[in-house]
Parts: structure tokens; C-alpha cells; sequence
């Protein structure tokens, strides 16, 4: 592909960014949360605003996902649980569904990828746990939200989408080196150009962007690992193919980032799978189980 074409490319994706908001709920809710003044009777007035988010909130919090005790019914008991932070990372995840409702599944069937995207997320709390990472619950959105990219690219570019997927399978070559050949820039780019747009947390654009080569962010590089390891599992299960952390294509560079080895982690995909179907039914209803 010419020079000239991928310039076209990355200014359409620079571009079209911009079309993608988020529903007004989470702007709301980050708003009154960004005032170091606000009151938990704001915080709750803003979401007892959408019936739906606040039925998916309960139903989260008593879940096997948290673990407590006790029942809570609630919304004020809920948030006092879970916290201000991931309560914005909960309307976070089940917002950006919203936000690609209408995408065609001519490249991508939906319920796969959503289910794919939180099987990804959960790999990447457990992992996070396992290396006593200090904020696994925002792991779990960076790893659901590490493969948005791909929808904003198979929305604007379909075309080229699809001929960078069909080369791949034919070559047996990495999606991701694909693209950059074909676009100029690969999914994570895409998903951290979506994503700073967005103004997410630092974090979360880092480990996005950054998947694909974690040590090129300097701030967040143990993110960017942990979820390139969960997006190689992920892809690995998806794909149907060994599953075990020792058979994934990861260098030891990686799991000396994060301080694990690959055996440390034998049994991280029983436990994945022990939560995947459960979360994907409370976070996106009405998807595949």
C-alpha cells in the first residue's frame, strides 16, 4: 500500500474517532466525580437515572465477580462497596456497547467479540491479582476494552478490514502486522487514538495503545503486559489452540515484566472460564453466554 493511502487512512481513523461518544450517563457521572465537593445523593441521582444501568449494578455487585457476603440492595450500599472508581469503570464497560450498537457483523460477529472482550478482561483481573498488581478492577476494563480498536476500524475502513483479516489467515501471519502494512498503524493505535479522544484514564489509554509492545509505555508498562498476555490467551482460546500460558507466543521479556512465569499461571484459564459466562450476562445482556 502507498505512502499516500496510508496517510489517508490514519487521518480518516484520526477523524472519525469523533464520531464515537459515549452515552451522556458516563460524562454526567465523571463530571459530578471530578468535583472533589460532590455527594454520594449526585453520584446516585445519576445513575437511578438509567433503570437499566442500575439493575446491571446490583446484579454486578452481588455476583460471584465481587464475592461478598452479604446481599445489598441498594444502590448507596452498592457504591459504598465497590467504590466511586470502578463504579465509573462498570457504566464505562456497559457504555461503550452502547456506543457500537449499530456496527454491521459483516467482519465481526458481535456476540463473539463482547464475549471475547470480557473473556479478556477477566484474564487480565486474574493475572493482575496474581502479580499483586494494585488496581486489578481497572485491569479488567483495560483488557475489555484492548480489541475497540478493530471496531472503529472495520466501521470507517471495511474494505481494507477485510483484506488485512483474509491476508493474515492466508499468510499465517500477526493481524497486527498485517495492519501496519496494509493501514500504516494496527488495532492497539487505533484503540488509543478511540480512547484518548475519549479521555479515559492514563491507564487505560496506555494499556490499550500499548499492548503490542508494553515497554514503549513508560508509566504503565506492567498494564500494557498484563494485558498482552490476557489478549494472547484470549486470541489463543478463540482460536482454539493450546491454552496453557507455557504454549502462548510470549516473550520471557513479558512475563519478567509482570514477575511471573508461564507455570505460575497454569490454571488461570479454568479460572477465566469459571467467571466469563456469568460477567458477560451482567455486564452485556442478551449476548452469548
Amino acid at each position: 500500500m502507498e505512502a499516500h493511502a496510508k496517510t489517508k487512512s490514519l487521518e480518516l481513523l484520526n477523524s472519525s474517532t469523533s464520531l464515537y461518544s459515549l452515552p451522556d450517563v458516563y460524562f454526567r457521572l465523571r463530571s459530578v466525580l471530578d468535583n472533589p465537593d460532590y455527594s454520594m445523593a449526585e453520584v446516585v441521582s445519576v445513575i437511578s437515572t438509567d433503570v437499566g444501568l442500575t439493575a446491571r449494578l446490583l446484579k454486578l455487585v452481588n455476583s460471584a465477580f465481587y464475592g461478598f457476603k452479604s446481599k445489598i440492595y441498594s444502590v448507596p450500599n452498592a457504591i459504598g462497596m465497590i467504590g466511586t472508581q470502578q463504579l465509573q469503570d462498570m457504566v464505562l464497560a456497559t457504555s461503550v456497547t452502547r456506543t457500537f450498537a449499530g456496527i454491521s457483523s459483516d467482519l465481526m460477529d458481535m456476540d463473539d467479540f463482547w464475549y471475547n472482550s470480557i473473556y479478556c478482561g477477566v484474564a487480565a483481573r486474574l493475572l493482575a491479582s496474581r502479580c499483586d498488581f494494585f488496581d486489578c478492577e481497572r485491569l479488567f476494563i483495560a483488557g475489555l476494552l484492548c480489541d475497540i480498536g478493530h471496531l472503529v476500524m472495520y466501521q470507517e475502513l471495511p474494505e481494507l478490514s477485510q483484506q488485512s483479516i483474509r491476508k493474515s489467515r492466508e499468510s499465517d501471519a500477526a493481524l497486527h502486522d498485517v495492519e501496519q502494512e496494509i493501514f500504516g498503524f494496527d488495532y492497539a493505535q487505533a484503540g488509543g487514538v478511540l480512547t484518548r479522544q475519549w479521555k479515559l484514564p492514563r491507564i487505560l489509554q496506555h494499556a490499550i495503545r500499548y499492548q503490542l509492545n508494553p515497554t514503549g509505555s513508560e508509566d504503565y508498562f506492567l498494564a500494557a503486559a498484563i494485558v498482552h498476555i490476557s489478549r494472547e490467551l484470549t486470541t489463543a482460546v478463540e482460536a482454539d489452540a493450546g491454552t496453557e500460558p507455557r504454549d502462548l507466543k510470549i516473550s520471557p521479556e513479558i512475563w519478567e515484566l509482570i514477575g511471573l512465569s508461564p507455570s505460575a499461571c497454569d490454571s488461570l484459564c479454568e479460572e477465566v472460564k469459571a467467571q466469563v459466562g456469568e460477567i458477560s450476562n451482567l455486564i452485556f445482556p442478551g449476548n452469548r453466554p
